[in-house]
């Protein structure tokens, strides 16, 4: 896989039960990439450690006055440069080629997941953690995936240099292959230290990054209670809070790269000390002790790719838990039936955990007493699994479960809208252009959710044309209010026209005059396709074909607006926010005015 055949057609199936193991999957996708650069890192690697053997050529060369092993050392270096040159270049650019398509093919695989879940995704997992997951931890997987076709070419360098320096000169080679494995070694024990720490600040800059994202979320709210400053003063705690375990991790990181310069050094002057002494007893010559002081040297070089790879893990690891954690979310257990492939997705929509009936064809107007109730029975509709709820039966659809069937049919065939959708940034005509039946156009759809005055916004904000549909809209609509986004978010669940529509407080932000003119041209709109609307609204309630009444998570009413409301005094307190007790009392009033109007 080359950059420029980037995204993946299918980026595969991870495996995600753990983090080294998610590692290992992604180190299994790109075995061809990892073994070419470890290919031109051992040519790489291997033209700088023979170099001293040149060099040592040279200097016997000039010991012996010999012109013509002096030309050919000359040559040997030359070679031996541009073979260092190229090797460098192209394992520079295999490698890198290997962080950024493994990074792609992390970030294709958590954008699948969110696509899968949508809003269930950040209900199980916090918006924070998967910014940090998308962001910061796929650059470091990458990093880990790239540093160890570095360390491959290290480890099998430094293996080769060690073999050949024994059969080379056995008395200092002897001495070498000892101590490399030693230095390399001798940082293990720091490591679970320098991982701790690591760890520790990767969940501050968790909170922080949470943090922060929910303060920018509610900026608008924050401005309007004044409550920027102290938000800003957590914020400010939790970063310096990030800072000072940023300082502690690298205070071991320095540590360790201390020791791995220190030690070698030690090593290269025991080499240097007993060669001279080999030297002085005439055991080796001056260019032999030449050579084998440049390898030593050379040896350096790998031993800091060994303290790279540490690093890379330790970094990598809980970042590839998490990934993996998000990834191992599931939306359901989809059927692998073939049968299940080929229903109609059609009829009455009915959630046996509830009892809650759509009829279809019909607009069906849910009230809850508990908002969160109301969210967690909108996303069930849908076919999404509530946390620690997935063994419950799914909700049917034409007697279909929606668990059982493909996500895309699931989805195709039943849309839900929570109440708080999400705008992405671009132009409105984008925002409108999504999957649909066709049978709806933006115009009317935008009409039925009373945008008229959104569009004048928009034209009017536009500097270089008037055309509101060219108009560029904010991340999360931030330019616009929050009414002008809840009507814009229900124009684009029109224009998909749904077999099913599930609607989640879709007037919660607008003014009465508003709202009962939404409610209108919903009904109009929908008229023959079964609509579902969550809310409490009396102009909503009264222009519904069916209400339900939902108290304790079970269909506990069902009838027309007017119907419920004489009759079912729980059902009237929370549509009109009036106790019950209170209620009863007018209600027994107006019973016994009626009677004695009926007794005369």
């Amino acid at each position: 896989m080359q950059i420029r055949d980037l995204p993946y057609t299918d980026p595969g199936s991870p495996d995600v039960r753990s983090g080294p193991r998610f590692l290992l999957w992604l180190g299994r996708n790109q075995l061809s990439g990892q073994l070419k650069a470890m290919l031109w890192g051992v040519l790489h690697m291997a033209a700088v450690a023979v170099f001293p053997v040149a060099v040592g050529f040279a200097v016997q060369a000039v010991v012996d006055r010999s012109g013509a092993r002096l030309a050919m050392a000359g040559a040997l270096m030359a070679l031996l440069g541009a073979l260092t040159a190229l090797g460098d270049t192209m394992l520079h650019r295999t490698a890198v080629t290997n962080w950024i398509t493994a990074a792609a093919r992390v970030q294709q695989l958590l954008a699948r997941k969110t696509a899968e879940l949508g809003s269930a995704l950040t209900r199980r997992v916090a918006a924070g953690e998967v910014v940090a997951v998308s962001t910061g931890d796929v650059e470091k997987i990458g990093w880990f995936v790239e540093a160890l076709s570095r360390f491959a070419s290290a480890a099998v360098t430094t293996l080769a240099v060690c073999v050949a320096l024994v059969i080379y000169q056995p008395a200092l080679g002897v001495v070498i292959a000892i101590g490399v494995p030693v230095l390399t070694l001798a940082v293990l024990p720091l490591l679970p230290h320098a991982t701790k720490r690591a760890d520790e600040q990767r969940e501050k800059a968790g909170r922080a990054t949470e943090l922060a994202s929910d303060t920018v979320a509610g900026l608008r709210v924050l401005r309007g209670i004044g409550g920027e400053e102290l938000f800003l003063t957590r914020y400010r705690r939790a970063s310096q809070e990030v800072r000072k375990a940023a300082v502690r991790s690298a205070r071991m990181w320095a540590l360790i790269a201390a020791v791995q310069v220190a030690l070698p050094g030690l090593l290269l002057i025991a080499v240097v000390w007993y060669g001279v002494g080999l030297a002085q007893d005439g055991r080796i010559g001056v260019g032999e002790l030449v050579t084998v002081y440049g390898v030593v040297t050379f040896l350096l070089f790998p031993l800091r790719q060994f303290e790279e790879i540490a690093m890379a893990y330790s970094f990598s690891r809980p970042s590839a838990q998490r990934a993996a954690r998000v990834l191992a979310l599931r939306r359901t257990d989809p059927s692998t039936d073939d049968g299940a492939r080929g229903v109609v997705l059609t009829g009455d929509l009915y959630d046996p955990e509830s009892g809650l009936l759509a009829p279809a064809g019909l607009l069906t107007t849910v009230v809850c007493g508990d908002p969160d109730v109301a969210g967690r029975l909108a996303d069930r509709l849908g076919g999404h699994a509530a946390e620690g709820l997935e063994g419950v039966p799914s909700a049917l659809l034409g007697g279909v479960a929606l668990d059982t069937v493909p996500l895309d049919a699931a989805r195709a065939a039943v849309l839900v809208q929570d109440k708080d959708p999400v705008l992405m940034s671009g132009t409105l005509a984008e925002l409108l252009d999504v999957p649909s039946s066709g049978a709806v156009d933006a115009d009317a759809a935008l009409a039925a959710a009373q945008c008229k005055d959104v569009l004048a916004a928009l034209a009017q904000a536009s500097v270089d044309d008037s055309d509101p549909m060219r108009t560029r809209i904010t991340e999360r609509g931030r330019s616009l209010s929050g009414g002008q986004r809840q009507r814009l978010a229900l124009a684009r669940s029109l224009v998909t026209d749904p077999e099913v529509l599930v609607l989640d407080e879709p007037t919660s932000a607008v003014d009465s005059h508003t709202e009962a003119r939404i409610a209108d041209g919903v009904r109009n709109m929908r008229e023959g396709r079964t609509t579902v609307v969550f809310s409490s609204s009396p102009l909503l309630l009264d222009r519904a074909d069916r209400v339900v009444f939902v108290r304790d998570g079970r269909a506990a009413a069902v009838g027309t607006h007017r119907e419920l409301l004489r009759d079912d005094s729980a059902y009237r307190a929370v549509v009109t926010r009036e106790p019950d007790e209170e209620l009863g009392t007018e209600l027994a009033e107006l019973k016994k005015t009626e009677h004695i109007e009926e007794s005369a």
